[in-house]
Formats: structure tokens, sequence, C-alpha cells
């Protein structure tokens, strides 16, 4: 009997193994591929420099015109391209996670919608560009806590949650285009690049809140919400079988997603199709059926920052909103995703 049963004792723990170094393979992969692209950045523009001057800037050892271009002219919207790509990318896979199905994200629950309306409200009233990141996270928020409310029903049903989200995403644009027609022509205006999704302009003020809730938030989920997720993932009996409080660990990474993805759209706006795909795009690079969130959230952060660079560079002199490349190729996946999901028979 032992000759028989080492080989699949073996087997069994060389499964985990494959996954588990090429998860690693993957994160590093994701992470240099995300240093180059923010190095190029860094180098790009009107005043191109090369690789070894972006990185003597970065460490101090630059001219003094280098240092101004690089570290405080670019590396804030680099800083903020990066934050905002993790913290989309986390949200959605957490929303992924939780509600069990490929398209939770916080652009098809409407999260993202909400954040928008709030910023459209400060900016109606005529509100600066702070009160317009508070509007946009109070939007957020409130339309979060509003789903969660009414997708209620004894606890939170994933199925339920995506199809109450989906009719507030739907609510929540119509009411935002009536704020732009509400609005005055310059205040359309403002409002519509900020609807897009652009980091034109962006500063540290933009990045800094963004990076404390990552800094709190991504140990905590990480290393206290990781395992629970994955048998949350197996649905809501076998989890509480395995002794997972289903209810508060739910509340807990929803509320998590919720504040990521309207801090984020506090930053650069409402930036579409990140938080779908980049979930997707790790589950496929680590082959792990598992939540996989350090993984995505170094995915986001790539995802973003090339988009962003693609946006600066792809036409030339004529910049386009990141939202709109995001948008775009994000728009082509979603397809593919729902062809696929139609394929297996999920919808």
């Amino acid at each position: 009997m032992t000759p028989i049963m080492s080989p699949i004792r073996s087997g069994g723990t060389a499964r985990p193994r494959r996954r588990s170094r090429r998860a690693l393979l993957a994160g590093a992969g994701c992470a240099l591929l995300a240093a180059v692209v923010t190095v190029l950045s860094l180098g790009s523009g009107s005043y191109s420099l090369g690789p070894g001057e972006v990185l003597r800037a970065l460490t101090g050892g630059g001219t003094p015109a280098e240092d101004f271009i690089v570290n405080q002219l670019r590396l804030p919207r680099v800083v903020t391209a990066l934050l905002v790509g993790a913290a989309l990318a986390l949200a959605g896979a957490l929303f992924q996670s939780v509600v069990r199905n490929p398209l939770g994200s916080p652009d098809v629950l409407g999260f993202t919608q909400g954040a928008a309306v709030g910023a459209l409200l400060v900016v109606v009233a005529g509100g600066g560009s702070l009160a317009l990141a508070g509007g946009a996270v109070a939007g957020g928020v409130v339309t979060g806590a509003a789903v969660c409310a009414l997708a209620w029903r004894g606890g939170l049903h994933g199925g339920r949650l995506v199809l109450v989200g989906i009719g507030a995403a739907a609510v929540l644009t119509g009411i935002s285009g009536y704020l732009i027609t509400r609005a005055r022509l310059t205040e359309a205006a403002r409002a519509l690049l900020w609807l897009t999704g652009s980091l034109d302009g962006r500063g540290w003020g933009d990045a800094l809140p963004l990076a404390v809730a990552l800094a709190v938030l991504l140990p905590v989920l990480l290393c206290g919400c990781a395992r629970p997720l994955r048998m949350l993932e197996l649905g809501d009996d076998p989890a509480q079988a395995l002794g997972v409080r289903v209810g508060p660990l739910r509340l807990l990474l929803i509320g998590s997603a919720v504040l990521l993805s309207s801090l984020a759209a506090a930053a650069a706006g409402p930036v579409s199709f990140v938080a779908l795909t980049a979930p997707q795009l790790a589950k496929r690079l680590t082959r792990s059926p598992g939540p996989n969130l350090t993984v995505s959230t170094l995915v986001g952060a790539t995802l973003l920052v090339t988009a962003d660079w693609l946006a600066q560079h792809l036409f030339g002199t004529r910049q386009l909103p990141v939202g709109v490349v995001t948008g775009v190729l994000g728009g082509g996946y979603l397809v593919r995703l729902l062809a696929v999901e139609r394929r297996a028979g999920r919808i």
C-alpha cells in the first residue's frame, strides 16, 4: 500500500506548491513591469530623460532641473496611478469573491456611480477640488450602505447584491446626467473630464488618502481575511461549518471595498473596468481559484500606470484621459467575459 499511496500524497502537496510558486512569479513579474513603466513614465514628456537620469533623480543625485521634473512634476501623477490601480483591483477582488461572480466590481454594483453623483453635487454647488474628493467619498459610502440595506434579507446574498447594485447603477447614471444638465458650461466641462477618469494635474494630496487606506487595509485583509475569504468562496454553509462568521466578514469586506473604490474615484475620477479586469487577469496568471488579493493588487497597479503612459503618448502630443484607454480595453474584455459566461451556461 505504501508505494501506491506515496505518489498520491506527494502529488497532492506538489500542486499547492506549484500554485504558490506561480503566484510568487506572477506577483514579481507584475511588480517588475510596473517599475519599468514607472521609470518610462517619469522620463517621458516634453523634456525627456533617460532611465539612468530618472533613477539618479529619484535617489537624490540628479541636477536641480531633473529633480524638479521627476520628483515634483511627474512622480505624484505616477504614484497616484499606481495607488488608484491597486485600490480598484483590490476592491474588485473583494467584491468578486464576496458575490462569487466575475462581474462583481464597483462599476457594475453602482458604487462608482454613487461616487460620481456625490462629486457632481459638489461641482453643481461650485465646490473646489478638495470638496469634490470629499463628495466622491461620501457618495460612494452612502451608495454602498444603501445597496447593502436594500439587498439585505437575513444576510447579504451575492446574487441579490449584484441585482440591486445593477439597478442602483442605472438610477445613479440617470441622476448624473441630470446634474450635468443643471451645471454651468464650465462646470459641466470639468465634470465630464472627471467622469471620464483622469490623472492630469494630480499631486501628493490626491495620493495621500489612498496611501493611508492601503497601508491600513492591505495588511488586515491579507493577514486576517485571506483564509476566511477563500472559505467564503465555497459558499455560506461550508464557510460557517469551518468556523467562519459569514455575516460580519462579508460586511467588513464590502465596507473595505466600498471605501477603497470611493477613495480611488476621489483621486482620479471613476476609472472604469480596472476593478473588473485585474482580478480575472490575476486568476489566469496564478491559475488559482482563490481571491489572489496580492497579485490582483499588483496587476491593477500595473494596468493603470501602463494605461496612463499609453494615454499620454499613444497619439503623439494629444493626451487622452486614462479612463478612455481603460474603457476601450476593459469594454473589450467585458464582452469576452460575457461570451465565456454564456457559453458556460452561467448567464
